[in-house]
């Protein structure tokens, strides 16, 4: 049965372009929750963009356009290890704030925290980004399958595009989290400091994700400073919340600790 308010609602918040191609299902979600906080107009419409834009919008450092980056792509050789390709992997992940924080430590950040448990054949990167242009830099097998999650469809629709480019067993998938955790088994999930986001929406989804993920080992990361570049005890805070979400479970976990990263590899 529908409803009228909610349709509507649902309708003004993708009328803006920013909005328009997030999982359709992530924003009805928000909308039900604005209209049940008794919220109604501008004011339910704030609400939904505002927490739109604390789960991914504001890591966004620029509009993406991504048919000139689909141009670009077109025009460059297969071969995901060419020197010219790397610097295109770079310059498209240096966009989004989240990748572009990683790019001083991704030579190590990989094959530091999946070291342990190579050859990878099979991985979930969820809530995802542009990370899925970082698999040069991990230790991936030549085989190895790649379902790439978020909730921005463009973003997925681009990412096919570099899956098939560069001839990857790669495939995306439209999802939002905090509704539903993909059942497909894998053996290896990434979960990049994107925990704080979706706790914008739902405060228990850090523990939801990990026991409900079907991967043996899950590697989750957390910023160790804001995106204004303030520190703060970050690191002390998130490693603490960390493991309350492990309390009672006897997972192995190793931690590593970068310059903007911190890290966690949990094996089930």
């Amino acid at each position: 049965m529908h409803d009228p308010q909610l349709d509507l609602l649902v309708q003004k918040v993708q009328a803006n372009p920013k909005y328009g191609s997030i999982n359709r299902e992530l924003i009805q979600r928000l909308s039900k929750d604005a209209i049940a906080m008794g919220l109604t107009g501008k004011s339910a419409l704030k609400y939904v963009r505002k927490k739109c834009h604390q789960i991914g919008g504001a890591y966004f450092k620029r509009n993406m356009d991504y048919h000139t980056i689909q141009t670009d792509l077109s025009k460059l050789s297969d071969d995901i290890n060419a020197d010219e390709v790397k610097q295109f992997y770079l310059k498209t992940m240096g966009m989004h704030a989240s990748t572009a924080e990683r790019l001083p430590i991704l030579s190590t950040f990989f094959e530091t925290c999946l070291a342990p448990i190579t050859p990878i054949t099979s991985l979930i990167d969820l809530a995802c980004g542009l990370n899925p242009m970082a698999i040069p830099w991990m230790p991936l097998e030549q085989d190895c399958t790649y379902v790439a999650c978020d909730i921005y469809e463009d973003l997925l629709d681009f990412l096919q595009s570099f899956f098939i480019h560069f001839n990857l067993g790669g495939t995306t998938l439209s999802c939002d989290l905090t509704g539903n955790i993909p059942e497909m088994p894998a053996q290896v999930a990434l979960i990049l400091k994107s925990i704080p986001c979706l706790e914008q929406v739902d405060k228990q989804i850090g523990t939801r994700l990990l026991e409900g993920v079907q991967a043996d080992h899950i590697l989750v990361s957390f910023p160790v400073s804001s995106l204004g570049g303030r520190k703060k005890g970050m690191p002390e805070f998130y490693r603490e919340h960390f493991y309350q979400m492990l309390s009672g479970k006897s997972w192995s976990v190793q931690e590593f600790l970068f310059s903007s990263e911190l890290a966690f590899l949990v094996t089930k």
